[in-house]
């Protein structure tokens, strides 16, 4: 008993003892860890950008964690945004290592997993000159323009085009996306009508889906080392079997290329052919470089980060839309003055529709799809005054930055007009849905595209109101991006003025 005691007393001296040296620390204020877990905890509570926002509110905009045996760093201010993205750039332009990147990430070395240095540097000098470059952009933007048309065609061409009919937006927008997609790396289109592929479309699909789930949802054994020998989320056995099963698909891809295409040259292909086609030219000049694993990787990359992101903001541009009428027609009134209604929106009219333009900005502003961005430090750097030991996890929370109200009027309410007086000047760092420095998010260029034309089509093309009478429920789902917590559903017919031309193209 006696012993019992004095081992009491010991855990609970050092327990205090850990707690002073804590406070004492030239850290900021903030909670104090629980034994082993830190504060891991807070990864359970949803939607996280929203609990990391209450900490921030509570104790201040730079903040010390610990998750497990990780080291965190939570930034959720302009300013110390900036300062991470600027000033320590590079200290800051390495991503943790973690157990999904090992097995859907190449063992770390694609693009999304990897750290800053010379791999990194030449995955995104391919990304950019090679695969999203504005020339190549440019050459499949028939393809862009197919892909929504077919989508209008889609709405109307078998129905009663006097009566509303109920549209699910959340499997519409995933499938334009990964069409697009599909067609610029592969060739091949998975979704719609006349399709060639339905099997491979539907493994493709559950690919696709279950790489996404992976890839989103925490594991505690990245944080806590020694839960990987008992994998109890279960989560890695789920990791090793989709990262073989994705593996193998796109070899496949890669292997119908090489068979049907082996006698292109260089000059074949610098008209519309696919990003396969490209990287497979490539690595016939550097074969050691441009391994078939670098270019699955490179592969993998465009399908997640480019499908769940852009048909995201295009679900939640339409909740909003949904909700505020008035800024729907004035939508619809710029469109008609700009494009008309004898032709469709093409993405060259896109320059001349500022208040669409202003209309994604302001929903990526209150819904920006990578809600929380993780980066880690590379080496030893100083924040707001603050010492970064290396090797420490920052996580930018750009949702809580994009609704600061020391630097937004009005923080929560959607009003796309206040980006009229922010296009005067520079929007600094208190509105980044990309991202910024080296770290910026290649598909920028593609995400706009598709993003701008695909909304301005649905808006030129339809009328649109709420299922009922009641506002469109906005509640956000959990994720690594920022989904809806239901999938939105809306009443749509066709446009009276645009009828015609909808007629002539089914």
């Amino acid at each position: 008993m006696a012993s019992f005691i004095i081992l009491a007393f010991l855990i609970f001296f050092v327990i205090m003892l850990k707690y002073i040296l804590y406070r004492n620390t030239d850290n900021p204020s903030i909670p104090y860890p629980l034994p082993i877990l830190g504060h891991l905890h807070l990864i359970i509570k949803k939607p996280l950008h929203r609990t990391l926002a209450k900490l921030s509110d509570k104790y201040g905009p730079i903040l010390f964690l610990r998750y497990g045996f990780r080291k965190v760093l939570l930034v959720s201010s302009p300013s110390a945004v900036e300062e991470c993205l600027t000033k320590n750039d590079i200290a800051f332009a390495n991503r943790p290592h973690l157990i999904v990147g090992e097995h859907l990430g190449y063992n770390c070395t694609s693009i999304g997993f990897t750290s800053y240095g010379d791999h990194w540097c030449n995955l995104r000098r391919i990304i950019a000159l090679e695969v999203l470059s504005s020339y190549r952009l440019q050459l499949f933007s028939s393809v862009r323009t197919e892909e929504v048309r077919s989508l209008v065609l889609q709405l109307f061409g078998n129905s009663d085009c006097q009566n509303f009919r109920k549209v699910e937006f959340k499997t519409m927008f995933f499938e334009l996306i990964l069409n697009v997609l599909m067609r610029m790396i592969a060739g091949k289109r998975y979704y719609g009508e006349n399709l060639e592929h339905l099997d491979e479309a539907k493994r493709f699909h559950a690919i696709v889906t279950e790489s996404f789930y992976l890839i989103g949802i925490p594991n505690f054994a990245d944080f806590l080392p020694f839960l990987r020998w008992f994998d109890i989320q279960g989560l890695e056995k789920r990791m090793v079997k989709s990262g073989k099963d994705r593996d193998s698909f796109m070899q496949k891809l890669i292997d119908e290329h090489r068979e049907n295409k082996h006698t292109a040259t260089k000059d074949d292909v610098q008209e519309k052919k696919t990003i396969i086609h490209v990287l497979l030219l490539q690595q016939k000049t550097d074969p050691k470089y441009y391994t078939d694993e670098i270019i699955k990787g490179i592969i993998a990359a465009l399908l997640t980060a480019g499908t769940d992101t852009s048909s995201l903001t295009m679900e939640w541009t339409m909740s909003l839309l949904l909700n505020h009428p008035e800024i729907l027609k004035k939508a619809r009134a710029e469109i008609d003055k700009q494009v008309g209604q004898e032709r469709f929106l093409e993405e060259s009219d896109l320059p001349k529709l500022p208040y669409l333009n202003n209309i994604i900005n302001e929903t990526l502003r209150l819904y920006p799809t990578g809600p929380v961005v993780i980066h880690e430090s590379g080496k030893d750097c100083t924040v707001g005054g603050f010492h970064v030991p290396s090797n420490t996890m920052l996580l930018m929370n750009f949702w809580a930055v994009h609704r600061d109200p020391n630097v937004w009027v009005e923080p929560t309410k959607f009003n796309p007009e206040r980006f009229e007086e922010i296009e005067k000047e520079k929007h600094g760092f208190k509105f980044i849905p990309f991202g910024s420095g080296r770290r910026r998010c290649p598909g920028e260029g593609l995400a706009t595209r598709i993003i701008g034309l695909t909304l301005g089509t649905l808006i030129q093309c339809s009328e649109w109101k709420r299922v009922g009478e009641e506002m469109v429920d906005m509640s956000e789902g959990t994720g690594l991006t920022l989904p809806r917590a239901n999938p939105l559903v809306a009443m749509c017919r066709p446009n009276p003025a645009m009828k015609h031309m909808i007629t002539t193209q089914i």
